[in-house]
C-alpha cells in the first residue's frame, strides 16, 4: 500500500502543540480512528510552562489512547532546535516514517493585550508572540519536514484563528496577534510549493469559536454547563468543542483524494460540510459564516442555521 492508500489506523503523527485546545483535540480524533500519535508541548506532569495550568501532555497521550489509538508524549519546546531535531530522530527510530504533521504550537494569550497599538503594546512580549506563533513552525518544518517526503501521500496541517478570506479583510486586535494568525496561511501556501512535487498535501485549518480548557475557564463554566457562558457573551452560542477542528483533521487525513485541498485555508465547519461529520452533540457549527453574518453585523445572537 502507499501512503496515500494507507487507513488512519496505519498512520504515524505528529501533533505540536498538543497540550490542551485544538492540539489535544485533533490528537484525540487521530488517535479515534487508530492512528499512533505523538504529542508535544512544554507542560509535563513534572514541569509547568509559564502558562501554569494543569493540562499536560500525558494526559493528552493517555486521552489519545482511550480513543483508540497510541499517544506518545514527547516533551519538546519547538524554539529549541536540538530539542525538535531529537523528537524527529526518535520519530524515525520508533516508527521509520511520518505521515501527518499538524503544525499548532502557539502560546501567546498571555502576552497579548488587546486593540493596543504597535506603539503601545510591549515590544519584548510582542516579539515572543511572533516567535513562538512563526519560529516554532519554521523549526519544526525544517526537522519534520524530511522524514515526513520519504513517502508520497504526508499532510501537513497548519492552524490558525481565522480564514484567509476573514484575516485578509479584518484586523485581528494588535499588530503581533494579526500577524501571528496570517502567517500560517501564508506557511501552508509555502509548503504547497515545496511539498507538492513530494506528493505531500499542505493544509491550513481554523476552529471556530473555540471551547478550549482556557475559554471555559475564563466564562466560569465547564464543557457541562457551557451554555450559561451565553448570558455573558450571547455569540458565543456558536463555539465547538476542540473534537470539532480534530474531527476535520482526521477526515483529512483519511481522504485519499486530500490533494484537492492543497494550500488551502480551510474551516471546521467547512470541511464539516463536505465530509459529514459533527461535533460531540451532533450539530456543525458553522462559526466563521456565523461571524461575518450575524456576530460583525450587529445582529442579535440567533445560531439558527448556523449549527
Amino acid at each position: 500500500m502507499t501512503s496515500t492508500e494507507r487507513p488512519p489506523a496505519g498512520r504515524i503523527a505528529l501533533v505540536a502543540g498538543a497540550t490542551r485546545g485544538a492540539g489535544r483535540g485533533i490528537a484525540v480524533e487521530l488517535g479515534a480512528v487508530g492512528a499512533t500519535v505523538y504529542v508535544t508541548g512544554r507542560t509535563t506532569r513534572e514541569r509547568r510552562s509559564e502558562y501554569d495550568r494543569s493540562e499536560t501532555i500525558e494526559d493528552t497521550a493517555d486521552l489519545v489512547t482511550a480513543a483508540g489509538g497510541t499517544g506518545i508524549a514527547v516533551p519538546t519546546d519547538h524554539l529549541v532546535p536540538e530539542q525538535v531535531e531529537a523528537l524527529v530522530a526518535r520519530i524515525r527510530a520508533e516508527q521509520g516514517r511520518l505521515d501527518v504533521l499538524v503544525n499548532d504550537i502557539w502560546g501567546g494569550e498571555y502576552l497579548t493585550e488587546w486593540d493596543k497599538t504597535v506603539w503601545e503594546h510591549p515590544l519584548d512580549a510582542g516579539l515572543r508572540i511572533l516567535r513562538l506563533a512563526i519560529d516554532t513552525h519554521l523549526i519544526t518544518a525544517r526537522y519534520a519536514f524530511p522524514l515526513l517526503i520519504e513517502r508520497p501521500g504526508g499532510l501537513v496541517v497548519e492552524v490558525t484563528d481565522g480564514t484567509a478570506e476573514y484575516n485578509a479583510e479584518n484586523y485581528r486586535l494588535n499588530a503581533y496577534y494579526d500577524l501571528a494568525k496570517i502567517a500560517p496561511i501564508r506557511l501552508a501556501s509555502t509548503w504547497a510549493h515545496e511539498l507538492g512535487p513530494h506528493g505531500g498535501t499542505s493544509v491550513v485549518i481554523t476552529p471556530g469559536w473555540l471551547r478550549s480548557e482556557m475559554m471555559l475557564d475564563h466564562y466560569d463554566v465547564a464543557e457541562q454547563n457551557w451554555r450559561d457562558a451565553c448570558a455573558k457573551e450571547p455569540h458565543f452560542a456558536i463555539s465547538e468543542t476542540p473534537h470539532f477542528v480534530g474531527r476535520a483533521v482526521a477526515a483529512l487525513a483519511a481522504d485519499p483524494d486530500r490533494g484537492r485541498w492543497q494550500g488551502a485555508s480551510l474551516s471546521s465547519g467547512g470541511l464539516a460540510k463536505e465530509y459529514g461529520f459533527t461535533d460531540l452533540d451532533g450539530s456543525r457549527p458553522d462559526c466563521w459564516r456565523y461571524i461575518v453574518e450575524v456576530q460583525d453585523a450587529g445582529k442579535p445572537a440567533d445560531v439558527t442555521g448556523y449549527r
